[in-house]
Parts: structure tokens; C-alpha cells; sequence
């Protein structure tokens, strides 16, 4: 078990975290960016958004659908989510730093769990249909006598090409529901019949877990649907995955996982350094089994990619890269969209063999 909140926790999650070192060997190539200036909103009053970044991704038939968060206005920087649709030649050719695009507003503030934002989106692909989760800023989170549960996942499916349904949000047992702080950094994913939340938990004991926990998969089975009704699901088993390394405040999850074989899944994962508060990246190798459940087996030792392009450098939040996206595009590589610096929309590639073989440097098991 793991802290007075119940949690379980990953084999090795300690050891990984105590291996890493805070130095980068930068292995992301980076294709290009969409700024706010090139994005046009085609079912809003406001043309341009002020930032777009942050996006979820997914790719059908050679073409990219990327989910970009986006502020209108500063004064309470409230988000939506808008979806951008190109060829992906635009990225394999550079035209996507110089196109414009045409976003639609997918999914925006309705209700108490996301009425002061909906943000950081992450797409996966259950069962053949496409799912996002994202952050919803909850009604309490302005609230400076409610200092609980501020923001809170929410999930939304594919109904068709330009509709997005939101119809659950995700919630803590019921003991530990009052000591959750924040809820985010979330997507879906499915392992041998299983359905899992992956997701990063900031509890009142101001620390914050790495932490995978099972949900029933019915959730996304369910042929009727309340129209309009948005049903709270409880994480159970929740499982601290990996420790912050000695020289990072806190950890979070990218987006979905590759299998790299059977029942090894490789993870990108963000971490925040002490000294600055940057955003970096780094790889983890974790194997799930029904009688063991997560094991870590490997980190790389280092961070794999770092801000180091000024748009990466300079924005409403310096120092950032943060990815939420990613999609194979062949066997080998793997697309990621990520916000730099909170202002625009960053694509790159990442080899899995790559990363693999940096990977076996920091192997535990």
C-alpha cells in the first residue's frame, strides 16, 4: 500500500525513479508548429483564438485531427477544445508552419465539472472508437474556501466526425474524495479486457501521484446513454506507477502507450524540475499482468527531450514542452503533437527503436 490514501503501488516504482538524472539526450525531431495567428474558428463570433496548444491527436485515412486546447480571452483563461484537420503531408512536407487552418469548437464549458475550462485534451482508440479525456476546472475551482477537487477528468466519445459527447467525469472512492486537490493529465486505455484511467492525482498532503486506476469497461459498451447527463465513475485499485526522480516536483502522463510486446507498453511521461519548474520528457517501460499488475522495468535515464526551440523557450508559460498526443505512423515512429510554452501547437517524431535502445541503459528488471 501506499500513503494514508490507500494507494497501491507499482513494482520498482521507487527504484526507476532513484536511476534517472537530470540531463537530456534530446532524440525528438521536431516537424513544425501551428501558431494561433493561422487558425481561423469557423462556428465562433472570434475568428482567431489568442493560444492554441496542448492538442490530442489521432490520424484516419493519411489524415491528422488534432485537438488543440484554446483561450479566447485572458481574464479567466478559460479553454475549449477546437479540432484542426489536415493532410499529413503537411508535416512530413513543413507546410504546417506555414498553412492556414480552419478549427471548429468542439467541446467547451457546459456544466459544474468543467464551467471554468475544458483543457489538455487526450485521445485514445478503445474498441475502435475514438475517447478523450480531459481536464475539466471544475466549479470550486476559483473558490478560495473550496479547496477540493478543483479539476476532475472528464470523458467524451466520438458520436460522428464533428460531434463529441461528454458522458462521464471521474471521481476518488469515496474516502478519499474530500483529500483530492486535482485530477488531470488523464486518458483511457485498454489492457487485456481491461479498461484503465491513467491519470496524475494532487491530494492534501500537497503531494502528487503518478497513478493508473481501473474502471469498468462498460463505460464504453453501453449502447443507451442518458442524453445530457454526465455520470460521475469511481477510480478503484489506484496504483502509484512511478516516484518523482530527488530533483522534480511532480510527474504526469503524455498521452496513450505503444505495445511494444506482449504486455510492455512504452510510456512518455513529463516531468517538472525543481530548479525552474521546466517541462521534459522521458520513457518508461511498464509491463502489466493480471496476478503482479504494473511493473516498471525500465526509465530512460535521462530526459529525451527538453524546451530548446525559443517558441519552446518563450511563450505564456517558458520553459515548456508538453506533449498530449501521439499516434504511430509506422511501425517505428511515433507522431506527438505538445504545447510549447502554453502558446502554440508543436509536432515531432520519436523512433521507438530509439528509444528502446535507451531504454535498456535504464532497465531494473
Amino acid at each position: 500500500m501506499h500513503s494514508d490514501y490507500g494507494f497501491l503501488k507499482a513494482k520498482n516504482a521507487s527504484e526507476a525513479a532513484s536511476i534517472r538524472e537530470f540531463s537530456t539526450y534530446d532524440i525528438v525531431r521536431r516537424l513544425g508548429v501551428i501558431a494561433p495567428t493561422r487558425v481561423h474558428l469557423k462556428n465562433h463570433p472570434i475568428d482567431q483564438p489568442v493560444t492554441v496548444f496542448n492538442a490530442a491527436l489521432a490520424i484516419k485515412d493519411s489524415l491528422v485531427y488534432v485537438y488543440a486546447r484554446i483561450i479566447l480571452g485572458y481574464y479567466m483563461y478559460v479553454s475549449g477544445i477546437a479540432k484542426i484537420t489536415f493532410p499529413i503531408e503537411d508535416l512530413l512536407s513543413g507546410l504546417v508552419n506555414f498553412s492556414h487552418y480552419t478549427a471548429e469548437l468542439i467541446l467547451y464549458p457546459t456544466m459544474k465539472y468543467d464551467i471554468w475550462g475544458v483543457e489538455d485534451p487526450r485521445v485514445s482508440e478503445v474498441d475502435n472508437k475514438l475517447y478523450m479525456v480531459y481536464v475539466g476546472r471544475t466549479i470550486n475551482y476559483f473558490n478560495p474556501a473550496i479547496r477540493r477537487e478543483r479539476t476532475a477528468p472528464v470523458l467524451a466519445y466520438e458520436a460522428t466526425r464533428d460531434n463529441w459527447v461528454k458522458t462521464h467525469v471521474f471521481i476518488q472512492p469515496k474516502r478519499n474524495r474530500e483529500h483530492v486537490i486535482s485530477d488531470k493529465d488523464a486518458f483511457i486505455y485498454k489492457i487485456n479486457d481491461r479498461l484503465f484511467i491513467f491519470h496524475r492525482l494532487h491530494m492534501d498532503d500537497e503531494a502528487t501521484y503518478l497513478v493508473v486506476s481501473e474502471i469498468p469497461s462498460s463505460i464504453v459498451s453501453e449502447k443507451i446513454r442518458i442524453a445530457g447527463k454526465v455520470v460521475e465513475v469511481i477510480e478503484r485499485k489506484t496504483t502509484v506507477i512511478l516516484d518523482p526522480a530527488p530533483f522534480e516536483l511532480k510527474l504526469g502522463w503524455t498521452g496513450p502507450p505503444v505495445e511494444v510486446s506482449k504486455n510492455e507498453y512504452l510510456f512518455l511521461i513529463h516531468g517538472v524540475d525543481k530548479e525552474m519548474e521546466g517541462y521534459r520528457i522521458f520513457a518508461s517501460l511498464v509491463e502489466y499482468n493480471s496476478q503482479e499488475g504494473f511493473i516498471v522495468k525500465a526509465v530512460t535515464p535521462y530526459y529525451i527531450m527538453e524546451p530548446r526551440q525559443t517558441y519552446e523557450v518563450f511563450g505564456d508559460r517558458p520553459n515548456v514542452v508538453f506533449p498530449c498526443g501521439s499516434w504511430l505512423i509506422d511501425k517505428d515512429t511515433m507522431l506527438i503533437t505538445y504545447g510549447a510554452a502554453d502558446y502554440l501547437v508543436g509536432f515531432g517524431t520519436l523512433s521507438i527503436s530509439e528509444t528502446l535502445s535507451l531504454l535498456d541503459k535504464g532497465r531494473i528488471y
